[in-house]
């Protein structure tokens, strides 16, 4: 049988599983390629901990060309321009032109500083090992004040079924001001400093259900942090940030997560809606273009815009890719849920496991230095890795291990 070409847009959790995916299951019946403009895969995870305690970028930056092309793929280092589903060719900003049998989209999405007015002169964020950076330096000149951090609102284009959150992903803040606390102290300024958080949905973290918010409630309120919803920001300046309902917070120090936009090539090519997503079914496969599949956050269906649930994606769509040509096998079911582990500072961490946003039943958290031990382990197993998630059977084993304590 002569191989398949199976193209992969980004390097990213979503890429990279969809990668590894494809070359355990079907390395003698596909030719991989992998795109990426950057020469690194960003472990987002850890930026935080590059923004509140220093950790080495070379620490969460994975590179790319070298684990691609160990694992038997092709590496560009070079960004898409234009895809044309027709004719199945995608061409490059430099003028280069590839066909594909298969094209996966796991390029993320664009983080909108842009559309914050003030940002630029008064913001920070930790997306991207750039703005990390800045936000550490900062941090080791900040002697206390007022300080606002939140997420802008995102708007989505309409789709019947997708379930629309009005922040992609509360996760990083949570987990900046809960760092953000811890560092304060350390520093002995967090008595002079006040921490306000304020969120664009109707209550902080609308992606998980009312088990997970009665766990962190009292923990969020024990530290003095103060939280605000329905909450679209409108301004940045230098001593206090606007909403649109026409209030106002007093701030020296705004750190803000941005709004998320689609990656512009796939507005410009088509093969998206209004606002530059891919919509899909749940193989992760396009609605009309059945050889181009999307994974991670670029992928419409994805809410909230999370790592764990591109990797999900990414064994999904690989499994449906070779069942197409191989004209057997099974596509794995997508089974949605959120894991994550917010990092509180020293010891402390809070580990989230829900499901019930898409109609499950499992809510729970472990707040605590068990938690914070399990996000060492899986952040440093994944950049020794090289973007590889730990075994199925130690991330089931973990799973079961939450429900039994929650019961």
């Amino acid at each position: 049988m002569e191989k398949k070409k199976v193209f992969i847009i980004g390097g990213g959790f979503g890429g990279l599983s969809t990668f590894y995916s494809l070359r355990k299951n079907g390395s003698e019946i596909v030719d991989l390629a992998l795109a990426d403009s950057r020469e690194t895969s960003l472990e987002k995870p850890s930026l935080p901990e590059v923004a509140f305690i220093g950790k080495p970028l070379n620490k969460v930056q994975i590179p790319l060309k070298s684990i691609i092309e160990r694992n038997g793929g092709k590496y560009l280092n070079s960004e898409v321009k234009i895809v044309d589903p027709k004719s199945s060719e995608i061409e490059f900003l430099d003028g280069t032109k590839m066909t594909y049998d298969y094209l996966v989209i796991a390029t993320g999405t664009v983080k909108d500083y842009e559309a914050m007015e003030g940002f630029n002169d008064y913001g920070y964020s930790v997306c991207d090992d750039v703005h990390a950076s800045k936000l550490y330096d900062r941090m080791v000149k900040f002697e206390g004040g007022k300080i606002v951090i939140g997420a802008a609102r995102t708007e989505w284009a309409d789709h019947p079924d997708v379930k629309k959150l009005s922040a992609p992903c509360e996760g990083p803040v949570g987990e900046i001001m809960f760092m953000l606390d811890y560092a304060l102290r350390q520093k002995a300024v967090r008595s002079k400093s006040t921490i306000n958080v304020f969120s664009p949905g109707k209550i902080f973290f609308e992606d998980v259900g009312p088990k997970v918010h009665k766990s962190l409630e009292p923990v969020i309120k024990a530290q003095g942090i103060n939280v605000s919803t329905s909450k679209s920001i409108k301004k940045i300046e230098k001593d206090h940030v606007e909403f649109e309902d026409g209030s106002s917070l007093e701030s020296d120090f705004t750190i803000v997560i941005p709004p998320y936009a689609g990656t512009p090539f796939v507005k410009n090519s088509r093969i998206g809606d209004e606002k530059g997503f891919v919509m899909t079914d749940s193989q992760m496969r396009h609605t009309e273009y059945k050889n181009i599949f999307a994974v991670g956050d670029i992928n419409a269906v994805t809410m909230p815009k999370l790592g764990h649930i591109a990797v999900i994606q990414g064994q999904v769509a690989s499994s449906a890719i070779l069942k197409d040509i191989k004209g057997d096998g099974e596509v794995l079911p997508f089974k949605p849920e959120i894991f994550c582990i917010m990092n509180r500072g020293g010891i402390d961490a809070t580990m989230i496991l829900s499901d019930y946003i898409y109609g499950g039943k499992t809510d729970i958290t472990l707040n605590g230095p068990i938690a914070h031990m399990m996000k060492w382990g899986f952040d440093d197993f994944y950049f020794y890795t090289k973007g590889h998630m730990p075994p199925e059977l130690m991330q089931n084993g973990l799973k079961k291990f939450l429900e039994t304590l929650k019961k």
